[in-house]
């Protein structure tokens, strides 16, 4: 007989616990995900936007998905993007995510999720850049951050916890403020061996990179020229509105989803609308993984995440697990309450 599981709320500070120096771990589960989503594995469906006619810039995103395997979760982030706030000294982002028992549909949990998210996105990336770096011969060591928040951060404490290992790195954002404020990140993160530089141009960030991270906030194109990209870069888009279509069409391709990467004027759909087809597209992380797709390395390699909701599943079961083991979850007593069908 099935039984109405407890319900617990997991708080960021839990989050930030549960995750805080597993970064391997949270890559692994990451890799994980991507292997039961290539498999068939996951449900996935698109992601609704709640938009705001006064506010263009602000959204609110559902992510609805279930995964089987090890995970065995049904679940659903709910995650807010508000810019304006970074003005007024808050975060942009925050999240909460539900987590459904497989067997009776119930919720059992409820998490802070803006942790959970950044994590899932930093793994992601970390995991793309290690298995296309290594198949093109090698690891880059010049990195270049396109973008400085919460996000930024997560990525190069990724990047750093699963091998990569810079010899220089630069920053470009459109606040000096908060160039400079990553710059100091670095430095204590990174030690004195590392060149630290703040680039005031775009391309010259670009240019001096091997590995480029976009992190930015862009609702649309805003770096144009294919020449900027001539030295054949690895690139993260993972803020996916950062590129031309004709930045795409020149590179080869990797994305996490096809079909959901082409939505939402992201730079790969605004390449598909230019053109007509996806053939620029060469497939998926998890084509990657499993050998069906090599990146070549006389070609700028590009790769461009949608952010799967069955990764924010995974992740958040890693964390509730976590919690659970260290008898640390708090439960609300009575959450469920009318649970006789006649009283």
């Amino acid at each position: 007989m099935n039984q109405v599981p407890p319900f617990a709320v997991v708080s960021g500070a839990q989050v930030h616990q549960a995750l805080d120096g597993r970064e391997n771990e949270v890559v692994a589960a990451v890799e994980a995900a991507y292997r039961l989503h290539g498999e068939g594995q996951t449900v996935n469906p698109d992601s609704y936007f709640l938009r705001f006619p006064d506010r263009p810039s602000s959204r609110i995103i559902a992510l609805p998905a279930s995964v089987k395997g090890d995970v065995g979760v049904h679940g659903i982030k709910w995650i807010s993007s508000f810019p304006e706030n970074v003005a007024a000294g808050v975060p942009r982002a925050s999240a909460v995510l539900i987590l459904n028992d497989a067997e009776t549909g119930y919720p059992f949990a409820c998490l802070e999720s803006s942790i959970i998210s950044a994590a899932r996105t930093a793994a992601s990336a970390a995991l793309a850049a290690a298995r296309l770096s290594e198949a093109r011969g090698g690891r880059p060591t010049r990195v270049g951050f396109f973008g400085v928040g919460l996000i930024a951060r997560y990525l190069h404490m990724y990047l750093a916890a699963t091998g990569f290992d810079f010899d220089s790195i630069g920053v470009h954002d459109l606040s000096a403020e908060h160039a400079d404020g990553f710059k100091g990140y670095l430095r204590r993160a990174e030690g004195e061996d590392c060149e630290i530089t703040v680039h005031d141009k775009a391309e010259d960030l670009i240019r001096s990179s091997d590995l480029v991270v976009f992190a930015t906030v862009a609702g649309e194109p805003h770096v144009s020229d294919p020449q900027w990209f001539t030295h054949n870069p690895l690139v993260l888009h993972v803020s996916l509105r950062d590129l031309s279509p004709e930045i795409i069409l020149q590179s080869w391709n990797a994305v996490d989803d096809i079909d959901h990467c082409m939505k939402a004027n992201t730079s790969p759909h605004l390449a598909e609308q230019r053109v007509g087809h996806r053939d620029f597209v060469a497939g998926t992380l998890h084509d990657v993984l499993t050998g069906r797709i090599t990146p070549p390395s006389d070609r700028p390699v590009v790769f461009s995440p949608f952010g799967l909701g069955v990764l924010d599943m995974a992740v958040a079961k890693y964390v509730y697990d976590r919690v659970a083991e260290a008898g640390q979850l708090h439960t609300v007593p009575g959450f469920f309450h009318e649970l006789k069908r006649y009283g």
